[in-house]
């Protein structure tokens, strides 16, 4: 498959010369189009600050990252904001929304930078990603008005609304309940289904299992790469059990 995303010798570290503190030590990682890949391991070993790195939301110490053949590190930031917002979604474990607007409004508001699109032809998408995950009835309501995982429908909606090539998503289910959980899950092997690329960082094994790939971090370098996409769901978890038994993660 042809890579999307290939990040080479990637490196970051935090804090002034002489208390440096590395956060991912030389990573190398490819991301194929259209792959689901899940990140595990223990809090504190660099999966989050891999998604933040590959997406360009956060500068890289040293390395290089390339997004379909465009090396984000010799983009301007101006440049890097329109290709995040394009071609790129994002998914975080609290949907950041304002208060005083609706649903629907909130959903629209991050893709009226795009000069190409009109309202009409925005709040029509909004309306029909609203449909596709089950949330129809609910554009017109505060955010305070839904429960949890009815706004982490809403948070994908809005991450959709550029047609990404890829989804971001950073413990998109930690803050559900098993149930809101699953059908979040369930709802990105569709988007996957239909040809987004997902990387998402988790440290749930069940949310994990869903993924055509795993990889396993620690001390900030990728410790194992597990590729699942012919296992069951059953032999999916036991793969990923075993693995973070052996790496005691």
């Amino acid at each position: 498959m042809e890579n999307l995303i290939i990040g080479s010798t990637i490196s970051k570290t935090f804090g002034k010369a002489g208390a440096e503190s590395l956060a991912l030590g030389e990573v190398n990682i490819d991301l194929a189009k259209g792959e689901f890949v899940a990140v595990m391991g223990p809090s504190g070993c660099g999966k989050s600050t891999l998604l933040y790195a590959l997406s360009g939301m956060d500068t890289i110490t040293s390395g290089s990252v390339v997004f379909d053949g465009i090396a984000l590190e010799q983009l301007s930031e101006n440049e890097l904001a329109d290709i995040r917002r394009q071609r790129m979604g994002f998914i975080f474990q609290q949907p950041t929304m304002l208060k005083n607007l609706s649903i629907l409004d909130n959903i629209i508001l991050p893709a009226l930078r795009d000069a190409r699109k009109d309202v009409a032809q925005l709040k029509e998408k909004a309306e029909a990603l609203l449909k596709k995950t089950g949330i129809a009835e609910l554009g017109n309501r505060d955010i305070a008005e839904v429960s949890g995982g009815q706004l982490q429908r809403a948070g994908i909606c809005r991450s959709l609304m550029g047609t990404p090539d890829i989804l971001f998503a950073d413990e998109p289910t930690g803050a559900l309940n098993s149930k809101a959980s699953a059908e979040i899950m369930d709802l990105l092997v569709e988007i996957n289904q239909e040809g987004t690329a997902i990387l998402l960082v988790t440290h749930d094994a069940k949310v994990a299992a869903k993924a055509q790939r795993i990889l396993f971090m620690k001390d900030g370098q990728i410790a194992s790469d597990l590729r699942v996409a012919k296992e069951t769901s059953e032999s999916r978890m036991e793969l990923i059990n075993a693995q973070m038994t052996e790496l005691e993660i």
